[in-house]
């Protein structure tokens, strides 16, 4: 069992609104690894971060992922920061070479603003957001492009448009 399609991309790509309009149509439940990291921990990725640092919350964040990879047949929708973990980039990659799909989810700085502004619930963007989603977007694309399958551009659309072109482009 695994994954009908992985979705990847940085903080306010729309991960979570695209995989849930994905799996509707394609009828399929979404899985969310942020939200498994958040029920096995008893607290919010921010209070993680926090609480107990990035670190604790990457490792935390890795077994979702792997647990996911393996147990779940529907959509799964990544944390943005999971694919830098080395040992989530090599299930990853297996994965793909499987023949799973991964949709990088990519947006530019113009269209994510107003989507993740001075959002606090997202530990990595405090202080200055645009210029830390820059700095994570130096580091993350080249990952995300290596991994994907699939890129879409989310700047400007629907979730259910962007939904409608990945089923497509899964089908």
């Amino acid at each position: 069992m695994s994954p009908r399609a992985v979705l990847m991309g940085p903080p306010g790509a729309g991960k979570t609104s695209v995989g849930r309009a994905l799996a509707m149509l394609v009828g399929v439940a979404l899985r969310d690894t942020d939200a498994d990291v958040e029920a096995r921990a008893g607290s919010s990725v921010a209070d993680i971060f926090v609480e107990l640092g990035e670190p604790h919350f990457r490792e935390l964040e890795h077994e979702a992922v792997i647990e996911a990879l393996g147990a779940h047949d529907g959509i799964l929708s990544l944390g943005g920061g999971a694919p830098l973990h080395p040992l989530t980039r090599e299930a990853l990659s297996e994965y793909r070479e499987q023949g799973g799909a991964i949709v990088f989810l990519d947006v530019s700085l113009t269209a994510v603003v107003p989507r993740v502004g001075l959002n606090t619930t997202r530990p990595l963007l405090l202080g200055n957001p645009r210029q830390q989603w820059l700095a994570l977007m130096n580091t993350r694309r080249p990952v995300y492009e290596s991994l994907a399958t699939i890129t879409v551009l989310t700047d400007d659309r629907q979730p259910d448009d962007i939904a409608r072109q990945i089923a497509k482009e899964l089908a």
